[in-house]
């Protein structure tokens, strides 16, 4: 598995030199950085001995571009955070059972790490196929980023190399085009439409699907538009 640690948006230069750190501490290397703040010599000073990876990270001006390769996107949020849509259920995993569910899997993960101040917002937690909390005190629930991230990567550094390889992450959304342009045209509830694509796309994010099961549900969705086209004729 690649990890890919996505910054979005960071504030303080120290905040990011201490999560270069600690993806260093825990054997990742791969920072992605979405309009960061202006590093200096505290953000190098925070980092110590990660100032190579403060060096070689990716920046990005939109989000989207620095998770296009990912085949799972995870998002790490607060439980405030999570109020999103009613009837959309959007299950939270703590960062050992991250771990246990990446375990076995082969392909790129991209880990976002929200503003310090607001986190990640309701669209770019929308984008998410997993949300990980980080479990604290009710007493004080936000973390500050740099520990979080400390956190997480301590449990994700524990998971192996797997063999079943994952659907790549501009199949998957072909695949939600088919089956949107499937509903459409069966005249599915237009007022329901976006909220079950969300929902589906949330689903097909939990599943950790394969190519060969992608393409299967091509065939489905294929086999059944050209029953119901036969049906009308």
């Amino acid at each position: 598995m690649r990890l890919k640690v996505v910054l979005v948006e960071p504030i303080y230069e120290g905040n990011v030199g201490s999560i270069a750190r600690v993806m260093k501490n825990f054997g990742f290397s791969d920072l992605v950085m979405v309009n960061p703040c202006l590093l200096g010599d505290f953000g190098c000073a925070m980092a110590s001995h990660a100032k190579d990876l403060l060096e070689e990270a990716e920046i990005f001006d939109q989000m989207e571009e620095a998770i296009k390769d990912a085949n799972l996107v995870v998002g790490s949020s607060g439980v405030k955070a999570l109020k999103t849509d009613e009837h959309l259920r959007v299950p939270t995993l703590s960062p050992s059972k991250l771990a246990t569910k990446l375990m076995g899997l082969n392909g790129t993960v991209a880990l976002l790490l929200g503003r310090e101040d607001n986190g990640l917002s309701r669209e770019e937690l929308r984008v998410c196929d997993m949300i990980v909390t980080v479990p604290t005190s009710q007493d004080y629930p936000i973390m500050n980023i740099s520990h979080a991230a400390a956190v997480i990567l301590y449990e994700l550094s524990h998971v192996d190399e797997g063999k079943i390889t994952l659907a790549a992450r501009e199949d998957r959304d072909r695949f939600i085009d088919h089956l949107r342009s499937a509903l459409v045209e069966s005249q599915y509830y237009p007022h329901k439409l976006e909220k079950t694509m969300l929902m589906v796309k949330r689903i097909l994010g939990r599943a950790e699907l394969t190519d060969r099961e992608v393409q299967t549900l091509h065939g489905v969705i294929r086999s059944l538009r050209w029953r119901v086209k036969g049906s009308g004729e």
